[in-house]
């Protein structure tokens, strides 16, 4: 029990640091009415178990005397005992009832989808704030929490967060409510007993604090683990479908190396992970419902068995009876909420670890050390300043004292593969956080484009024009941009929706990405190997094509073809040393 509270105490920390925001947001008014309203239904229909408590009496003590007027008007309509206490009829309540438990789970669900909308919104804020979805990408510690599969947690854990919290919460509400309400029921019909020349008073909730309490600890004993393998689970079954989803984006690739048998293999070995941690779940959860289903099913008897004696006795009648086992039942349910909603508990336990952990590494990622700056600079030129770029493993591979890039020439960079060309790129692009110095660019318009382009899903307008809106040019220049660099094929094609990364070759992809720079024109525009798919002659002629159409553009390329040397007016070598690289500059190039 000790463990318990003390994982129970950071675990209720997190999910208040999850769920409290929402209720103090602009949306706080009508997500406390909403909440309140259903908590108020909540309570009457504990209120209605009560009026259910003292119905029951009154009509088994009807048959027990064998009243038929009473026993008709406790069904139909309402019944006065001698006393002049009124008793609603049971279809007036259950009428009520079923009104009741209808409208609080639509307003339950209401509920849900505005929290839940609320949430997604947020956590995107602040997944895509400052890019921290790519640092935390770049995240490569075994032991890093809160990393793995962003998207499950956004789309899955959100859900259940929000659908779970509400359900233990009210559940958990009610039966305290239940709870305070029985127990003085219970506390009246149990009489007394003389144990050991001691008298008892309200022996029967004595009965049943012990019984919920010898239930919660085994309970807790045995479902323990569920918790971890619930959380295991949520993973491993998050990195199958990941596996799936790179098998769909990449069919193409696998199709060409016949690779079919190595990604079937791959995709097996995270399924068994799937399978075994299943097979653990199934286990501890057999253990646990037979404890459960035989702690509820002796539930059934054991307040009749206790209560018989004065039954027979004579001390309470036949409706007594009943109304004390209802009552006892209701004690040791409330009391027993932890026993019936272990499972549950284990499965919203794993779900807030999750998203507190995901939180936690986006947070991490928007406070990482600043150490390298790319501000706006004051002159016209991009200056660098004491850069030193390095690794997530913290090597080092780029030191470079002072560099400038001059507004308006065109430069190549060039050197060996895994010299540190593409991290220089991602560096001036102001996106690789791993490194220190400053980078300082003048004022104007840039664009990066990398070897594979990101082609977002949607019309191939959208494709086109991103990342600018969808409306942001004019039909007729984006034909005329789609024809110039050689897809002329397509522009008949603008309002098709495709995953048009699958179904374009990656030189297409490569010269859509060439027709967005010449939609946007931008100041800088900075390509990494941005047109290795082509062939020298195509490449050849998109270089032609941009020096042209964007003359007073800044062009950066990062490439290892010579071929496309000539089209530029300097060269910048980057040289790999055991302790870092750094730039050197050739001779002026003719131009081109």
């Amino acid at each position: 029990m000790t463990r318990l509270l003390v994982t129970l105490g950071p675990l209720l920390k997190d999910a208040w640091a999850l769920a409290k925001p929402y209720f103090v947001s602009e949306e706080k008014w009508s997500a406390r009415f909403l909440l309140a309203v259903i908590i108020v239904l909540n309570l009457a229909l504990v209120g209605m178990d009560v009026i259910l408590n003292f119905w029951n009496g009154a009509f088994y003590d009807a048959l027990q005397n064998k009243d038929w007027n009473a026993f008709i008007h406790l069904l139909l309509f309402y019944h006065r005992d001698k006393s002049g206490t009124l008793m609603p009829g049971f279809s007036l309540v259950a009428a009520l009832y079923i009104t009741v438990a209808v409208y609080r789970t639509y307003l339950n669900q209401w509920l849900q989808i505005r929290w839940r909308r609320w949430l997604t919104r947020v956590f995107l804020d602040e997944w895509l704030r400052d890019r921290a979805y790519y640092r935390i990408s770049l995240t490569t510690s075994p032991g890093a929490a809160g990393t793995d599969n962003p998207d499950q947690r956004i789309a899955e854990d959100l859900r259940a967060f929000v659908g779970d919290t509400l359900s233990l919460g009210l559940d958990f509400l009610s039966n305290i409510v239940s709870l305070v309400s029985f127990i003085g029921i219970l506390w009246s019909l149990s009489g007394a007993v003389h144990v050991l020349g001691f008298t008892l008073h309200g022996y029967m909730v004595w009965v049943a604090i012990v019984y919920a309490i010898l239930g919660t600890w085994l309970t807790h004993l045995v479902g323990r683990p569920l918790a971890t393998l619930s959380f295991r689970q949520q993973r491993f079954e998050a990195d199958f479908r990941f596996s799936l989803a790179r098998l769909r984006e990449n069919v193409e690739g696998v199709a060409l190396y016949g690779g079919e048998a190595e990604e079937k293999a791959g995709i097996l070995v995270r399924f068994s992970a799937v399978v075994m941690n299943w097979w653990a779940i199934m286990q501890r959860t057999k253990f646990l419902n037979a404890l459960t289903s035989g702690y509820q099913q002796i539930a059934i008897v054991f307040p009749i068995i206790v209560a018989a004696p004065r039954y027979f006795s004579g001390q309470i009648p036949l409706g007594g009876l009943t109304r004390t086992a209802s009552a006892f039942n209701q004690v040791q349910g409330a009391l027993s909420w932890f026993v019936s909603s272990y499972a549950a508990l284990a499965g919203w336990s794993a779900t807030v670890e999750r998203l507190a952990s995901f939180r936690r590494s986006i947070e991490a990622a928007h406070h990482m050390p600043a150490a390298l700056t790319v501000a706006e600079g004051p002159g016209e030129d991009l200056e660098i300043a004491r850069l030193e770029l390095r690794l997530p493993t913290g090597a080092v591979l780029l030191r470079e004292e002072a560099w400038r890039f001059r507004r308006g020439q065109k430069v190549v960079v060039r050197g060996r593969s895994g010299s540190g060309k593409s991290t220089l790129f991602r560096a001036l692009a102001g996106i690789w956080p791993f490194g220190e110095g400053e980078i300082r660019r003048p004022a104007g318009t840039y664009l990066f484009l990398p070897q594979r382009p990101y082609l977002p899903l949607g019309s191939l307008r959208h494709v086109v024009s991103y990342p600018a809106p969808d409306d942001a040019f004019p039909d007729a220049e984006i034909i005329e941009a789609l024809d110039a660099v050689g897809l002329s094929h397509l522009t008949e094609r603008l309002d098709e929706d495709h995953n048009w990364g699958l179904l374009l070759s990656g030189g297409e992809q490569q010269r859509l990405a060439i027709a967005r720079a010449l939609l946007i024109k931008p100041d800088w525009l900075f390509l990494d190997e941005a047109t290795a798919n082509l062939d020298a002659e195509s490449e050849a002629e998109i270089y032609v094509l941009l020096r042209r159409r964007l003359p007073g553009a800044t062009l950066i390329s990062i490439a290892h073809s010579a071929n496309v040397v000539r089209f530029h007016d300097r060269e910048v070598l980057l040289v790999r040393e055991a302790t870092g690289g750094h730039l050197e500059e050739t001779a002026a190039l003719p131009a081109a």
